[in-house]
This record gives structure tokens, sequence and C-alpha cells, in this order.
């Protein structure tokens, strides 16, 4: 009888260890072995006296179609063949169901302790050699499931054919399909034990997929690339990037450029044409938007369903891997854009993956956010941390990527982010944190630093939360860095300002030094603020034509003179003049105008005085690095100060802000001799009115503002200056 209880599951795909079942199993007087082939007219075994015909039966209920049987006194080969004919034509291959379990108990153990940080080596599509035959394994997280079962190309979508195993208590589900090469499209076919309900979803752990708007999972190959990287490896290791100059493009990869048809660049185009660029203009980082797979162009890769696979939009994981790897011969790191935070709601995807809420929250008070529509992660499952613990490694180890941009993390930080009274659950002792969020952040960064030397973490945090970019041992969240949204939101502000009322305003370029040196801070200009009716920087400007184009200049010469590494968006150094677009490329024809060319030249290089002038750059994250000239003159809105390195070299920086020459101006400075003028943004060759100081600049023995010496100078209009004692 409990023969036909599996038959009969079997039959109605709800047979939930099958293993029991198929395969081949010790009677009391030998051997059965049965094989559900419903495509296959006829069925073959492999016995130890040749090939025996298996006879299709369904025990004492009669017939089954597809259920073939053998019995025998002599156990048949480990990892036997079975042959097939199907509609005249005859067919090869090894049941699935002779092959044993190869999950590690102890990555299972970790696993549900949330600390294996290499899930994805365990989880997913595995190809593999199991008793010397080879195939793909395939594992999958579903606690909550009756049954699961691999569907494909290779079994026609049909979940009856390739049910799986489940692995003890894990929730984990596995099987081996021999023969089963690299390419081969999959998903997972899962029964809701709790409500019937029959859901088809990609791979969570999947490494590939189609192109979109198709959806399934696609069998990678292993990593065939041959790294070339090494010695970036070994200098990024013993780097002192607190005190060096990190200046990072973000870009989109699939709008940077454009082929004339649309088409995307793939990531030898790419190479071919970014990282001269990159380099040309002085750049050290690259970062790019999220390249984890997703749906959605227009979410710019936000919302993300592949965790573990790059974007098929630009070619092979292992293109990717040369992409990444001329980069670093390059002598360019690169960033990626990764999004724990939150996963879309596609019902293909991770949500309510096995008919449950298993990766977010069941309660929407804990587990949707409203204004994405989005779900959250529900971080205090701990198979989930390692899911997210180990995509950030993957990306980490298998590509080699230099640090992480983790988004939206004051959404991840607070129960009540963007939600009203009543729309929010506390935590256990009654606040608006989220307990489990900020330990597993912290988990995070420690794993992060401690096992890929030289990699960084970079927090988007918009808030108030402290010691961000501070070590965990000391209490801190153990970010690298954190985005300076607040200094973002004060100089945007205070630049669109028409000049003659940025007197009033003097305060949004002189509050930032109150906490500039309470986080290690990166200046974001980034892609969040050229879009959604923001405008471009260029656009944001007042004024007319030539005063866009100097404010614009302006405000790049303040953001990589003041204190705290550097990041712009692609179309930044154009003076692109509309917002970003993710249907098409850059404006690059933008570059045949006069003061396009000239925006360009001051980002090339303005970019590369910052990046070999250690007063710009050494001391970035220290108050030993910045001292003001004169903060006070919000009458003339004239900025002054001082950035110095380790060694006493220092630079002083002037700003105009109005359009108006200040002639004679005079500020103190802190040593005698000769200076020279190293950088006007006013200049001709920027687009400029070329006024400024040439060579006869003396500092007197004046007093001036707290210095026993003084320089008069020539300050030009929407402009900023640099100047140097000369050798």
């Amino acid at each position: 009888m409990k023969v036909n209880a599996q038959l009969k599951s079997l039959l109605q795909a709800r047979l939930h260890d099958p293993f029991a079942f198929l395969g081949a199993h010790r009677t009391d007087d030998g051997w059965t072995v049965r094989a559900f082939a419903p495509f296959s007219d006829r069925v073959w075994l492999e016995t130890p006296n040749g090939w025996a015909d298996m006879e299709q039966t369904g025990g004492e209920d009669g017939a089954a179609p597809g259920l073939f049987e053998w019995r025998g006194k002599e156990a048949p080969p480990a990892a036997y063949r079975l042959r097939h004919l199907q509609n005249g034509q005859m067919n090869e291959s090894r049941d699935p169901y002779s092959f044993p379990s190869s999950l590690s108990e102890l990555d299972l153990y970790l696993f549900g302790e949330g600390r294996l940080y290499q899930a994805y080596r365990m989880l997913g599509a595995q190809p593999t050699e199991i008793l010397g035959v080879a195939g793909t394994r395939f594992a999958v997280w579903a606690p909550n499931a009756e049954r699961v079962s691999v569907v494909g190309d290779f079994n026609r979508w049909d979940g009856r054919v390739n049910p799986m195993r489940g692995v003890g208590n894990s929730g984990v589900w596995e099987i081996f399909i021999p023969g089963l090469a690299p390419g081969s499209l999959y998903k997972f076919e899962i029964l809701s034990r709790h409500s019937g309900q029959v859901v088809v979803k990609a791979d969570p752990y999947a490494q590939q997929f189609e192109l979109r708007p198709s959806t399934a999972s696609r069998v990678a190959a292993p990593n065939g690339h041959a790294w070339r990287d090494g010695d970036w490896l070994d200098r990024r290791g013993k780097l002192d990037w607190l005190h060096a100059p990190f200046n990072i493009y973000e870009i989109h990869a699939g709008s940077w450029r454009r082929h004339p048809d649309g088409r995307f660049y793939n990531w030898s185009e790419l190479a071919d044409s970014l990282i001269p660029y990159v380099q040309e203009m002085g750049y050290t980082h690259i970062e790019l938007l999220p390249i984890s797979e997703h749906p959605l162009d227009e979410s710019w890769g936000y919302q993300t369903t592949g965790y573990f696979a790059p974007t098929s939009r630009h070619g092979s994981p292992d293109e990717l891997r040369n992409f990444v790897d001329a980069c670093h011969q390059a002598g360019i790191g690169v960033i990626l854009d990764w999004v724990p935070a939150h996963f879309p709601q596609d019902a293909w995807a991770l949500a309510r993956f096995d008919g449950t809420a298993l990766y977010e929250h069941e309660d929407p008070r804990l587990g949707l956010h409203i204004d994405w529509g989005t779900h959250i992660f529900n971080y205090s499952r701990h198979e989930v941390k390692s899911f997210l613990l180990s995509s950030a490694y993957y990306w980490l180890h298998e590509f080699h990527i230099d640090g992480l941009r983790v988004d939206a993390v004051a959404s991840m930080l607070y129960l009540d982010y963007s939600r009203k009274t009543g729309e929010w659950l506390p935590n256990k002792f009654g606040g608006r944190e989220n307990l489990d969020a900020v330990d597993f952040l912290r988990q995070l960064n420690v794993m992060v630093h401690e096992e890929f030397p030289g990699a960084l973490t970079f927090a988007e945090e918009s808030t108030s939360w402290p010691m961000v970019s501070r070590p965990v041992y000391l209490g801190g969240l153990g970010f690298s860095m954190k985005w300076n949204m607040g200094w973002m939101n004060d100089t945007l502000y205070y630049m669109q300002h028409d000049p003659i009322h940025r007197r009033y305003h003097h305060n949004e370029l002189t509050f930032g030094q109150l906490y500039a040196y309470s986080e290690n801070f990166v200046l974001p200009f980034s892609h969040d603020e050229v879009v959604h009716g923001k405008r471009s920087l260029l656009d944001k400007m007042p004024g007319d034509g030539w005063q866009k184009f100097a404010n614009l200049r302006l405000l790049l010469t303040y953001q990589m003179t003041y204190p705290g590494k550097k990041l712009n968006f692609m179309g930044n150094e154009l003076a692109q003049g509309r917002e970003w677009r993710v249907d098409g490329e850059l404006d690059w024809a933008l570059l045949q105008h006069e003061w396009h060319q000239g925006a360009h030249r001051l980002a090339r290089d303005i970019n590369r005085l910052y990046r070999d002038l250690p007063a710009l750059h050494q001391l970035d994250f220290e108050r030993e690095g910045f001292d003001w000239i004169d903060c006070h003159d919000a009458d003339q809105s004239v900025l002054s100060y001082q950035r110095r390195a380790r060694d006493g070299a220092f630079v002083a920086v002037v700003f105009n802000f109005t359009p108006v020459p200040r002639h004679g101006y005079r500020i103190g400075v802190p040593r005698p001799g000769a200076y020279r003028e190293i950088f006007n943004s006013d200049s001709e060759y920027y687009g400029g009115g070329n006024l400024g100081n040439g060579a006869g600049l003396f500092a007197e023995e004046t007093p001036w503002m707290g210095h026993p010496w003084s320089v008069a100078i020539t300050v030009p209009p929407l402009a900023g200056i640099l100047l140097a004692l000369a050798e």
C-alpha cells in the first residue's frame, strides 16, 4: 500500500521524498529499480548482465503511464544508465535517482546559523562530478514546500519528472542531473505545504539568467578566466586608503554609451572605451550602478532579482571578469552598487518564494516598502543573512570587486523609515531602530574587511546615525566610508540660489565643517541628483548661459578641494544640459561645443590635481588637513581655506560665488615667499573670462586673518582658484 500511495503522490506531483520511491531499492528477494519517464515509450536498464527491458507498471492498481520498473537479484551498477525510446529515437542517460546527496552537513549547519559566506557554492546550479559522472547539482532553500522540482529545457518544464530530495530538517532540496551541461535553462517548481499553491521560481542563487524579458535561470559555466591582477590585489591590500586619493566615476553601464542601433555595449566594448576615458579624466575608481540581474531597465538595476548573477545585458560572467581585470591592470578600482535593503515583488523571483514570506516579513509593517513597492529582507532569519552575506562575498571573491556601495542604508536602519504612525512595529525595546539590520550590517562589514584585504564598503546613509564609518569593535557599523548627503544637499541648495541672494545662505557652505570629521565622508554628486525632475547639475545653476557654466565649474572645483573623497555621476563632467535618461547614451555630441569642452577639461584637470597633490587628499578625514582662512565673508560671498598634507605642504583655496570680480582681495597665509596660481576655474581654457593672478604674488608681512603674512589677489567672478608656494 505504501508503494501505491507513493505512486499516487508521484503522478499528482506531490511526492515529498522521491528518492525513497524512485531509483534502486533493496527488497526481500533482490532489487527493484523504478524510473519515471512520462515521455518514453520504452526504457531499458543497465544491469550487471546487460541491458534489461523495464516494465511499465503501476503496482496493484494497474499501469501508470510513465512509470517503469525492473526487479532482479543483483544490484544495478552505481550511477547506472537508462536507455529511452522516444518517438522512434533512442537516447541514453544516467538516472538522477541513482546518485547520493553531496551537500556538506557543515555547510548546511552554517547556512542555518547565518554564517555560510559561500552559500552560492552549495545552493543554486553547480556543474560538478558525482561518482565520476559530470552533470549539474541543483539545490534550493524552500522549507515550507511539500514538493520541489527542478524544471527546464532538459525535461520539458514538467515538474513531475525531476522532483528533488529534502535534506534533513534544513529546508534545502537537492538533485543531481547527470549529463546536464552549462547553458541549460531552468527554474524551480514549488508546491506549498500550507496553501497547495504551485509556483515556478527563478533560482535565488543563479549565477546567470536569460536576457530580459525572459526570466529563466541558466546553468553558468565554471569560472574560466585566468586573472592577471595579482599585483593590483597585493597593492590594494597594503594601501593606506584613508590617506589616498579616491575619485569615483559613477556609471550606468547600459547608458554610458550605446551602439547607433540602441544596443548595449558589452563588457569588452566597455573595457576598450571606458577604461582609457577614465584614465584620461583622472578618476581612480569606477562605480557601477547595480549590474546584478534585474528585469526592468527603468529600475537602473535597483530592483534586483539575481543577487549572484551579472546581468546578461552586457555579456557572460567571464566577460565581466575580464573587464574588472582590465580595469585593475590599468590602475582603476571597481566598486559595485549592491542592494541588500529590498527586492521586487515579481511573482517569478524571491517574493513569497515557497508560498510563504520566506525572504521577507509576513507583516507589511515590517516587510513592505510602501514608497518603492518592494519587499524588505527579513534580517532576523539566519538563512536570509547567509544569502545576503554570500552575495557580497560572491562579488568580491569571484569578480575581484574592490568595494561595495550599499544602497539605501537608512531604510534598513529604521523601522519607521518613510512610515506614518501606526504603519510600523517597534523593536523589542520599543524603539525605531531595526536591530536585526544593524547586526547584519556589522557582520557584513567585518566579513568584508577580514576576508578581502583592501576592499571597502560605502554606506548611502542620509541620517545622523552615529559612527557609520567607525569600526564595529568601537560600536560603529563598520563601513569604510559614508556618503555625505548633508554636504551635498546644502551645497546644491546654496548653488541654486541667484548669486545676489547667496550672502543670506553663506552658512550652507560653512556648516559642514562642524561634522566633517565625524565620519569618513564621500562627497557625492550622484545619479540621484540628476533624475526625476531634479535637473542636471548644469541646469540647476542660476543665470544666463555663461553664468551657468561658470557656476558649474565653480561647483566642481569646490567639491574637489573640500575635505572628503569624491564621486561624480557620468555626464556631470560633460556639463550635460538635460537629466540622465536610462534609455539612451550620454550626450557626447556636446563636446563639439566650446563651453562643454571647457567644463570637460576642467573636470579632467581638477581630478588630476586632486589625485596628484597630497594637500588635497592626504588628510581628507582629519582636522589637521583643513583650516579656514575666512569663512565669514558672507557679504561678498567669498570663501577661503587651506588644505594641508602630512608634511606641512599646503594650498590656499579661494572661491567667489558672485559674478563680481574681487580685485585686491587680501587673504592670510601661513608662510612668506612667492605664491603662484596653480588652478583657476575662470581660465579661458575652461571657457572662462581668464581673469586671475599671474607672476609677482609675494606674501607681505601684513598680519591678516590670524596669519603673520598675507597676499592680495584677484578673485575672478563665479570661480575658484588655488594658490601654492612657488618652488
